[in-house]
């Protein structure tokens, strides 16, 4: 099978590209499941810090691939849409921070992907879409993930719709941190990569695993759990080492 996924690491930074260009990086099944794949690998790599994605030609994605789902028999769509799950909750697990890089469209699934990422950066001429209700086919799988990153009102808007949206207002809505020149992407998205980078790998895994625990609790219940967290993470290695460097007013050496 073709390389539907490629993913490399360079340096502290583990790239995985989506790499069907001639369709719009379509999330086939094979497509997803190779992400999964190059995701779970890359995650267990102690040199990989952050994790990019990104779209190979001249989109993001597109979305799942509307060739597969016209005409499939119900186990078929039950496996498809379940893989879709997997991958978004493997953005999730992996302990790196994972980065989308959006420099075209990014629509219904290809959408889901991005505000299911930890942190995004587009490009000012990248659009983003739930257009499947003007195809018949609601885009509810990525209505969840959209309507925690940018809330009630404006993802059922754009569920309801399907009217696309900028990356301007991608980024004032909180679906993306940031929108730059399309000739500055690169750049960008190494800055941020560097920062985070540049912590310990073990402190970020961390903060990543308790931030998506604690999110979508009720505040005491995310205070019981962060508490503990953050009282395990007060004696590890990397903490010691972060305070005492502090003290001494130089920089850390971390152990992980």
């Amino acid at each position: 099978m073709a390389d539907l996924v490629t993913a490399q690491l360079d340096g502290a930074v583990g790239r995985v590209t989506l790499n069907r260009p001639d369709r719009r990086n379509a999330m086939s099944l094979a497509l997803m499941e190779q992400a999964i794949v190059a995701l779970r690998s890359l995650s267990t790599d102690a040199a990989c810090r952050v994790i990019v994605i990104a779209g190979a030609g001249p989109a993001f994605s597109a979305g799942h691939d509307l060739g597969e789902i016209r005409g499939a028999d119900q186990p078929f769509l039950d496996r498809l849409f379940a893989v879709c799950t997997d991958l978004m909750a493997t953005v999730h697990t992996v302990p790196q921070p994972v980065i989308a890089r959006v420099h075209g469209i990014a629509t219904a699934a290809g959408c889901q992907l991005v505000a299911t990422c930890d942190l995004a950066i587009a490009s000012d001429a990248a659009v983003f879409a739930t257009p499947g209700v003007k195809i018949g086919l609601f885009c509810s799988t990525p209505m969840v993930a959209v309507s925690r990153a940018v809330g009630r009102k404006r993802s059922l808007e754009m569920l309801l719709t399907g009217t696309p949206i900028s990356a301007a207002t991608a980024v004032e809505w909180g679906l993306v941190n940031h929108a730059v020149p399309a000739a500055e992407l690169d750049a960008a998205v190494d800055e941020l990569a560097g920062r985070i980078a540049s912590a310990s790998r073990s402190t970020v895994a961390v903060g990543k695993a308790a931030f998506w625990r604690q999110v979508d609790l009720e505040e005491a219940a995310a205070y019981e759990h962060t508490r503990v967290v953050m009282a395990g993470n007060a004696r590890s290695a990397s903490a010691q080492e972060g305070i005492t460097a502090f003290l001494e007013k130089r920089d850390p050496v971390w152990p992980s």
